[in-house]
């Protein structure tokens, strides 16, 4: 591929961000491929202005404070199975597919849902404390950034940074940790206007929490683990509840990406390597080795998958 064509991929995937101490400024977002995807050294870094930046600790958290509006960043796209994550072990937190026992992992089909329902990501600048027990859940963190679920009618890409409102949340418990489900909706939605708390999604999407619930609860029975569950017997909180959520774990972001703490914040095997928080030790400047090294952009076609991929798995156990 030549640099034009590239340039011109590049341009197609900016994003406008309105930045919450001057809403008038326009700044873009792009992403920076390596390799193909479908394979072990995929990788997707995002870009700000045409400069790699870290996903979980430089693209800012809100778009637009006052106006309640949050970047979300895409990890996987609606109708997709490949498991994308932020990886928090990389230094500047490029998104990659997450491995298990040595094999690019996928998630299955269970009949009716095709791959993820919605567009899945996580909030940049939040983290689940592993050390925080929650009051309700009796759980601690799952030591990941924010989990979100957009569910908007248009189908994102690996790296998009999506700006969304919030509409509710809803707390799996993964394996004794809690793991958040923050529900948010595109702002250019066509109906994000009428999407304004949980009521709304049901009042005018009707059966997608209830299928959400289904998704969480038996998406890794196929490959021989049970049922998850969730505290709050599976209700979904409203906006409010997210908010506060969202804003808590922020917080223990902000703990974890300055070391704020009496006893020093451990940090978890998680890079804190970043552009924009000169108090952070993980600080660094862009003439750095570290971010000097970073591999230039070299995106390939997909690689191939095993067509086992879009097998549909029946659940006989699933309760209705």
């Amino acid at each position: 591929m030549t640099g034009g064509s590239i340039a011109v991929r590049r341009l197609s995937q900016q994003v406008r961000l309105i930045s919450s101490s001057r809403p008038s400024m326009v700044s873009t977002f792009g992403t920076r491929l390596i390799g193909a995807p479908n394979t072990l050294e995929h990788r997707v870094f995002i870009e700000h202005n045409n400069s790699v930046v870290s996903s979980f600790h430089d693209v800012p958290l809100f778009a637009d404070q006052s106006n309640g509006i949050l970047n979300m960043i895409v990890e996987v796209p609606r109708w997709t199975n490949a498991k994308m994550e932020i990886s928090k072990e990389e230094p500047f937190n490029p998104i990659k597919q997450d491995i298990k026992k040595g094999r690019l992992r996928f998630v299955r089909n269970c009949f009716p849902h095709h791959g993820y329902i919605w567009n899945y990501g996580a909030f940049p600048q939040t983290w689940e404390d592993p050390a925080a027990l929650h009051p309700e859940t009796k759980a601690k963190g799952d030591n990941d950034p924010l989990d979100v679920c957009e569910i908007g009618e248009q189908v994102g890409y690996v790296g998009q940074v999506k700006q969304v409102k919030v509409l509710g949340i809803m707390a799996l418990l993964d394996e004794g940790e809690t793991d958040w489900k923050v529900i948010v909706v595109d702002v250019h939605d066509p109906l994000a206007s009428k999407l304004n708390d949980i009521e709304d999604v049901e009042r005018h999407l009707p059966g997608l929490i209830r299928a959400t619930n289904e998704w969480f609860r038996i998406y890794k029975i196929p490959d021989g683990k049970g049922e998850n569950a969730f505290a709050f017997s599976g209700e979904a909180k409203n906006k409010k509840y997210a908010t506060e959520i969202i804003h808590e774990c922020n917080e223990a972001w902000r703990r974890l990406i300055t070391g704020d703490s009496p006893a020093k914040t451990p940090t978890y095997e998680i890079s804190i390597r970043n552009l924009s928080n000169s108090s952070s030790p993980g600080f660094v400047a862009r003439g750095d080795v570290t971010y000097a090294n970073l591999p230039a952009d070299s995106r390939q076609p997909p690689a191939p998958i095993d067509p086992s991929i879009s097998k549909w798995f029946y659940i006989s156990s699933v309760q209705v």
